[in-house]
C-alpha cells in the first residue's frame, strides 16, 4: 500500500525562483501527506510557454542548475519533474525522475503537439520509441529514452501529455514491459469539455493496462493567452480514485490516493492536503466564468499591474467583462480568503489596507460610460444599475464636444461637410476612437489594464473599429462568441455560481437588443440589421474556422440547419461572411492578446492563421451561387 500524488503547479515561464518555490512547497506538501511517488506537470521547471525561449542554450543550462536545486528535497519521495534538455546537440521535452536525492534518468516526450495552438515540433524533437542510451551530466552519466524505472520492486513509466493522446500511445509498449504505474506529467490547455475528454483516456488507461495511472496538468494563466484547469487525476483498474479541484487560485494544488500495486485495490483518504474525491462536471457557462476569472487574476498578478479599467457602454461585451472581474474578486477571496487573495496582490500600494471583498473590487476595477447623443438612456440606465450593484466605480461624461472638434478639424481640409449619408462608417467610428484618449489616460494613471471588450463574433467579421472599440491590453472576450455571451448573461443574471449566486442587475443588459450605437438614435441601429442573427454568424463562423468548409458546404449545412429559411437569405450571410472575413484579417492580427477556450479561436496566434492578403473566395462565392441556382438542398441527405 502506498501513497501516489499529483500535483497542479501555476508556473510562469522563465521566473526560475517562482517555479523552484511552488514545486518544492509542493513537495513538502506530499511529504506531509506520506506521498511515495508525486508526478509534477510537464515543463514545470521552465514554464511551458517559453516559446523561442526553448532554443536558447543558457535556457536549457538554467533548467538543470534548477533541478539540482530541487533533488535535496527529494529524500524518501519519487519526484517526477519537467524539463527541456540538451542531449548531442538535439533538445527534447523530458520528464525526469528523482528519487533519495539521486536522479534516475531521463524520460523524452515520444509524441509532440503540433496541432491548434501548439508548436513543440518548431523547439523540441521526438524521442524514438523504445530507444534508450545515457548522456553525461557534470562527469555523471545518466540513462535517457524510453524508459523503465525499477525503485524497490515499483515499475514506473512515462506518458507524457500528448503521448496518451495518439492512437499508438506509449503505455501499450509499457505494460508489455510489465509496469505497475504510469505517471502524465502535462501541460494540457484548457478548452470547453476537454477535462471529460482527459477523464476518460486517464480511466481507460488505468482499466486496459491495469496500472496506476497519475496525470498532473499546469494550473491557472501561465503565459498570458493559454489557461490551465489544473485537472489531476488518480486512477488504478476500474476505479478513478481521485480528481482534484479545477481553476484553482492556489499556486499548488495536491491531490492524492492510497493504491495497493498489487491488487490495484483502492481506498481513498483524507489528510491535511485535501480530500480526494470526484469532482462535480461542470456546464460551459461555469467553466467559461472560472477560466476567465483565474485567467484575469493570474494576468493581473503576473503582469504586476494595478487593476482594469473598462469603456462600460451597458450592452453585453463590457457588461461581461465587469462580470468576469467581479468573479475573479469573489471566486478568489472564496478559496483563498481575503488576506491571501490580496497578499499576492500586495504591490499595490492601496489595496493592503482593505477589509472587505467590495473594498478589493472598488480598488482594482474601475468604469467608464462615454456618451454621445447616439446614446441611448436604456444603456446608460443598464451600465448604471450595474455598477451600482456590484459597487464598482464609475463615471458618466459627454463625448459630444470632441466629436465635433475632430470633424470640424477635417471639414475644411475636405472641403465640405461631413454627412451621415456619404460617410456613416467614419461617423461611426470616429465616436469610437474619440472615447479611447481619456480611458488610455485613466487607465495609465491607474497603471492598470485597459480590457478590450471585443468578442470572437465581432473579430470574424472585423464588426469593430480599430483603435476604438478595440483598444485595450487585453481582449477576455475575444476567444468567445457573442451568441454565447449573450447566453451566459442571462444565466449569470438567474442563476450564478455556487456561493456567489446570481446577478439580478444584468436584466436591464439581457434584455436589450445588440446595438453599437453609433448612429442617430432614429436609424433604430441593431447589430443583426447591419450583420445576420448572430446565431448565423455561430454557424458559419464554426463550419469555416473549426471544420473548414467552403462556402457551398456551408450553405449546404445551413439549409439543413435552418430549412424554413430562404435560401437566398442564407447565401446572402455566408457570402458577407467571407467578405468581412478576408478584409479584416489585418484587425484580428492587432487584436489584443485573448484567452484560447475552444478550436474556433481566430487569434492567429493561438487559433486560425490566415493571409492578410489573399484572393478573397471569388470563385467559391461564385460556385456557391450556381448552386443555389440549380440544387434544392431542402432533399439532400448529404449532409444531414
Amino acid at each position: 500500500m502506498i501513497t501516489v500524488g499529483a500535483l497542479a503547479l501555476n508556473q510562469t515561464p522563465l521566473d526560475w525562483d517562482h517555479n523552484l518555490n511552488n514545486i518544492l512547497k509542493g513537495i513538502q506538501k506530499a511529504r506531509e501527506a506520506k506521498v511515495s511517488v508525486l508526478c509534477c506537470p510537464e515543463l514545470c521547471i521552465t514554464g511551458y510557454g517559453c516559446e523561442d525561449e526553448f532554443l536558447s542554450v543558457a535556457v536549457c543550462q538554467m533548467a538543470l542548475t534548477v533541478l539540482q536545486e530541487i533533488i535535496p528535497y527529494t529524500s524518501n519521495i519519487m519526484v517526477a519533474v519537467g524539463l527541456p534538455l540538451l542531449h548531442q546537440g538535439v533538445l527534447y521535452n523530458s520528464a525526469c525522475l528523482i528519487a533519495d536525492q539521486k536522479i534516475l534518468g531521463f524520460v523524452p516526450k515520444q509524441n509532440l503537439a503540433r496541432e491548434g495552438v501548439h508548436y513543440e515540433p518548431r523547439w523540441f524533437k521526438p524521442w524514438p520509441n523504445t530507444v534508450c542510451e545515457e548522456m553525461l551530466l557534470d562527469t555523471k552519466l545518466y540513462p535517457i529514452g524510453d524508459l523503465i524505472f525499477d525503485v524497490r520492486g515499483l515499475r514506473i513509466g512515462f506518458e507524457i501529455c500528448e503521448d496518451a493522446w495518439v492512437e499508438n500511445r506509449t503505455g501499450l509498449g509499457l505494460v508489455e514491459r510489465g509496469v505497475d504505474l504510469i505517471l502524465n506529467p502535462s501541460a494540457s490547455h484548457f478548452a470547453f469539455g476537454k477535462s471529460e475528454v482527459r477523464k476518460r483516456f486517464v480511466e481507460e488507461g488505468a482499466r486496459a493496462f491495469r496500472v496506476v495511472y497519475i496525470y498532473a496538468n499546469l494550473l491557472g494563466n501561465e503565459a498570458g493567452r493559454l489557461l490551465y484547469d489544473g485537472d489531476t487525476l488518480i486512477a488504478a483498474g476500474e476505479h478513478l480514485l481521485a480528481e482534484g479541484p479545477r481553476f484553482s487560485f492556489q499556486d499548488h494544488v495536491l491531490t492524492t490516493a492510497v493504491v495497493d500495486i498489487k491488487s490495484l485495490g483502492v481506498q481513498r483518504i483524507g489528510g491535511a492536503v485535501n480530500d480526494p474525491m470526484i469532482s462535480k462536471t461542470m456546464n460551459k457557462e461555469e467553466e467559461f466564468a472560472r477560466s476567465v476569472a483565474l485567467g484575469l487574476y493570474d494576468y493581473l498578478r503576473k503582469s504586476k499591474t494595478q487593476g482594469f479599467v473598462i469603456n462600460l457602454s451597458g450592452g453585453a461585451d463590457s457588461s461581461a467583462c465587469v462580470c468576469l472581474v467581479y468573479l475573479m474578486v469573489q471566486l478568489g477571496i472564496q478559496e483563498l480568503g481575503l488576506e491571501n487573495f490580496i497578499k499576492k496582490l500586495n504591490y499595490i500600494p492601496e489595496i493592503v489596507t482593505v477589509k472587505t471583498a467590495e473594498d478589493c473590487l472598488q480598488k482594482i476595477l474601475y468604469c467608464l460610460y462615454q456618451a454621445t447623443s447616439n446614446n441611448s438612456l436604456v444603456t446608460e440606465k443598464a451600465a448604471t444599475e450595474l455598477t451600482r450593484a456590484l459597487k464598482v466605480p464609475f463615471s458618466v461624461f459627454s463625448i459630444d464636444k470632441f466629436v465635433l472638434e475632430y470633424t470640424q478639424l477635417i471639414q475644411p481640409i475636405i472641403n465640405r461637410e461631413i454627412s451621415w449619408e456619404k460617410e456613416d462608417i467614419a461617423f461611426q467610428n470616429i465616436q469610437s476612437r474619440v472615447r479611447v484618449p481619456s480611458v488610455w489616460l485613466l487607465t495609465n494613471l491607474r497603471q492598470a489594464i485597459l480590457l478590450c471588450t471585443s468578442n470572437r463574433s465581432e473579430a470574424s467579421v472585423g464588426y469593430t473599429t480599430m483603435d476604438g472599440d478595440t483598444a485595450g491590453g487585453l481582449a477576455p472576450l475575444a476567444g468567445i462568441d457573442k451568441a454565447f455571451i449573450l447566453k451566459w448573461l442571462k444565466w449569470l443574471e438567474k442563476e450564478g455560481l455556487e456561493g456567489i449566486g446570481p446577478i439580478p442587475a444584468l436584466k436591464a443588459v439581457t434584455a436589450q437588443m445588440p446595438m453599437a450605437e453609433l448612429r442617430p438614435l432614429i436609424a433604430d441601429q441593431t447589430d443583426e440589421k447591419d450583420l445576420m442573427p448572430y446565431e448565423w454568424l455561430d454557424s458559419i463562423e464554426r463550419l469555416f474556422i473549426r471544420d473548414k468548409r467552403s462556402p457551398v458546404e456551408i450553405l449546404q449545412f445551413m439549409q439543413q440547419k435552418y430549412p424554413s429559411e430562404s435560401l437566398k437569405s442564407l447565401a446572402e450571410s455566408i457570402e458577407l461572411f467571407f467578405t468581412l472575413w478576408v478584409q479584416n484579417q489585418w484587425k484580428r492580427e492587432r487584436i489584443a492578446p485573448s484567452f484560447h477556450l475552444d478550436d474556433e479561436n481566430v487569434d492567429p496566434k493561438t487559433g486560425c492563421r490566415f493571409p492578410i492578403l489573399s484572393g478573397g473566395f471569388k470563385r467559391e462565392i461564385k460556385i456557391m451561387w450556381g448552386q443555389v441556382a440549380t440544387i434544392d438542398f431542402r432533399n439532400s441527405t448529404q449532409f444531414k
